[in-house]
């Protein structure tokens, strides 16, 4: 059986374009930044190639996005959904329709991990922070294990997303084997969070060292195995569909 059958949904993760902190890996939680220039080309980029009318996300088979509402977040969905529609045209001169008011939810649920007072900082900066103060004698900090502090924990975060895979398969769990009803997620937000949700979604603790990369701009996917919504899995790869040449 393959897993590659239209008929189990997906979950798409869309992590959001490069920022001038993302350039320089400081942790980047509540700051409100917009995306650079070339943050703008890397989700165009991706608009273009992954997103539309029989591409890997089509708009017809989105049963829900959600957004982050940080600003980069907003100005990555509006690249991949708002303005890929608006250059398509509309569905009756055969461009991809906007999404749905009612399909589209902007919330703190997959905001970004709240860094509280490392806010800004670099790991290392983090780090030296700690020793100075005499923490971590044993092992370094570990944001997956050790959380940050006046921002969340691991456990805060585990709770969080957890009840966002609930809201998701609830929404999934009816369109499994029924004949092809659209039922895929499409999360936009950012490469921490979206990290911890891959963790969660294989049932993983978020301390289990599972090293994932996750570029921004770029896309990632989440699924079941064997058509079943009790054996979460994830694509290693896949086969696009193919499209019309431009």
């Amino acid at each position: 059986m393959s897993d590659l059958d239209a008929t189990t949904p997906r979950v798409f993760l869309a992590r959001h374009g490069e920022t001038e902190w993302t350039k320089n890996g400081r942790y980047t939680g509540t700051t409100d930044l917009a995306l650079t220039p070339y943050g703008i080309t890397q989700v165009a980029g991706t608009a273009r190639q992954l997103v539309g009318s029989g591409k890997l996300i089509d708009p017809a088979n989105v049963a829900h996005v959600y957004v982050s509402p940080r600003l980069r977040a907003r100005q990555t969905f509006d690249l991949l959904f708002s303005s890929n529609a608006r250059a398509a045209g509309d569905a009756a001169a055969g461009g991809v329709p906007p999404l749905a008011t009612e399909k589209v939810t902007v919330t703190e649920d997959i905001a970004e991990w709240d860094y509280g007072d490392y806010e800004g900082l670099l790991v290392g900066e983090i780090r030296a922070r700690r020793k100075e103060r005499g923490m971590d004698g044993e092992r370094p900090w570990n944001i997956w294990r050790d959380g940050c502090e006046g921002g969340e924990s691991a456990e805060q975060v585990t709770d969080r997303l957890d009840k966002m895979i609930a809201k998701i398969r609830e929404i999934q769990e009816p369109c499994i084997n029924n004949g092809g009803k659209p039922a895929d997620v499409v999360l936009v937000a950012h490469g921490l969070i979206l990290r911890a949700f891959v963790k969660r979604w294989l049932r993983y603790p978020l301390d289990d060292p599972l090293p994932m990369m996750f570029s921004p701009g770029a896309i990632g996917v989440l699924s079941y195995k064997n058509h079943n919504v009790d054996e979460p899995g994830f694509y290693v790869g896949m086969a696009l569909p193919m499209t019309e040449l431009d």
